[in-house]
């Protein structure tokens, strides 16, 4: 069964999502089979292993203790290129013990379906989409079997922010969305909707609206102060000098009167984070911390990632990056003079800034002039004492198939190219898939991100 163009241009305009953002719209949801869903399971079962072992090599290495049980590797250099840039205070909470096995409560990888299959060219703790992706799976219910159908997004979302206050039955939770992510409110205000529709107390705020009480934090609810027993933070980690509210959050948080979730953790942000994973110091590290299958799933998903950091090289030293004609670099910038073949490389910078989200710092080598690859090369260069970037091959998606209406309002097979978030909800010591967005670009897009001549579609079993 398929939707009409009616039928999905009604609901959009009852039900704007994205402020003035449109995309193109398809009959039907993306259709995942029973084996490709295995799969996704299979793939959030290794991110959440990856934060933990992120975790435990973080901490390790902030304590320059040894990474191995029967011999010696430590890397305090790790902690120093996770913490580079960021300011004090939020480094001394991040490493703050209270904060031990604290981790997204979301987590969305970024898959692109390859000729190879898929490959995770980022994993965000802190995603978009969560209200969009579960407002699509209601509107495409009755097309088929829809991944995370009815509200079991929208309950496993509050599920995973709830169990911070595992003490109270049903806590205050404040959805706080900064101006810089305010084209995501929206969204996020339909979910508030969503969940006291099921009697659960979930309020969408500006940081504006909050307001500290004593040790608590409050919003105003008809001339009363309503005290907030938990905030999940919809705003990057760079954008807590811009709230006014910042000083009290960390108040708060260590008189123990609100949890904060995505943990303010910056380490946990950076995408640098994947680089390290390929790290050549660190592969004993990996192999022996995380289970064998995710070990596996992970190597074959993360393309090969590197550091862009600067740091003087001893006479005879090389680089582990990439080669240019065939021979090691001994600087970055060396990688301006690639070919065009071995500029196809994606470099982007890692966290912590203003253009580390939405595709804004992403550069591909091999789709840009010289000039400004090496332009972007002398920038991650220049920034790498307070923003380190990283360098990713890149695997380009392949050609798919999918029906999509034209200007005619038409539906006809359309040829693209697919990226696909799956959201994972963490739940004690598991993961639950409970939706996935496809992105669906036309061909002629490397760069795969939300676009107006793309589609957005939820996902089906078949």
């Amino acid at each position: 069964m398929s939707l009409s163009r009616a039928a999905l241009q009604s609901a959009l305009a009852a039900t704007p999502l994205f402020e003035d953002k449109t995309w193109r719209l398809s009959p039907e949801a993306w259709p995942l089979t029973a084996d490709e869903r295995a799969r996704l399971e299979a793939i959030g079962a290794a991110c959440l292993d990856y934060h933990r072992a992120l975790e435990n090599l973080y901490q390790r290495s902030v304590a320059d203790k040894n990474l191995l049980r029967n011999k010696p590797l430590r890397a305090p250099w790790v902690a120093d290129q996770l913490d580079r840039g960021k300011p004090p205070l939020l480094v001394a909470h991040a490493r703050d013990k209270r904060n031990r096995g604290a981790f997204p409560p979301v987590l969305r990888p970024d898959l692109l379906l390859t000729d190879e299959g898929w490959v995770m060219s980022e994993l965000d703790s802190v995603p978009g989409g969560i209200g969009l992706t579960a407002f699509l799976n209601r509107l495409y219910s009755e097309t088929g079997d829809i991944l995370g159908a009815g509200d079991a997004m929208i309950r496993n979302f509050h599920a995973s922010v709830a169990a911070l206050r595992a003490d109270m039955r049903n806590p205050l939770i404040a959805l706080v969305v900064s101006e810089e992510a305010a084209t995501y409110r929206p969204e996020m205000e339909w979910l508030a909707e969503q969940l006291q529709r099921l009697g659960l107390r979930v309020f969408c705020l500006d940081p504006e609206d909050i307001f500290p009480l004593g040790s608590a934090l409050c919003f105003d609810v008809e001339g009363n102060p309503e005290k907030i027993d938990i905030i999940y933070r919809f705003f990057e980690l760079f954008d807590l000098d811009n709230l006014p509210i910042t000083r009290y959050l960390y108040e708060a948080w260590e008189a123990g009167e609100v949890a904060i979730t995505p943990p303010l953790r910056p380490y946990q942000e950076e995408k640098l984070g994947l680089a390290l994973f390929h790290h050549h110091l660190l592969q004993d590290y990996w192999a022996e911390t995380l289970p064998k299958a995710s070990l596996k799933l992970l190597r074959e998903l993360i393309p090969q990632s590197w550091i862009v950091d600067p740091a003087p090289l001893p006479p005879g030293a090389v680089l582990d990056g990439p080669r240019v004609g065939g021979r090691p670099i001994t600087d970055w910038r060396q990688l301006g003079a690639a070919s065009q073949k071995e500029r196809d490389l994606i470099l982007k910078i890692s966290g912590f800034h203003e253009t580390a989200w939405g595709a804004r710092s992403v550069i591909l080598g091999s789709d840009c002039s010289r000039e400004e690859w090496q332009a972007g090369l002398d920038i991650a260069v220049g920034d790498a004492p307070t923003n380190l970037h990283i360098l990713q091959t890149f695997r380009k998606p392949r050609r798919a198939e999918h029906p999509l209406f034209n200007d005619a309002g038409e539906a006809a097979p359309a040829q693209g190219r697919l990226r696909l978030c799956p959201y994972y909800f963490v739940q004690g010591e598991k993961t639950v898939l409970s939706g996935a967005l496809a992105t669906f670009c036309p061909p002629d897009k490397k760069i795969i991100h939300g676009m107006q001549d793309a589609a957005l579609l939820p996902c089906r079993l078949v």
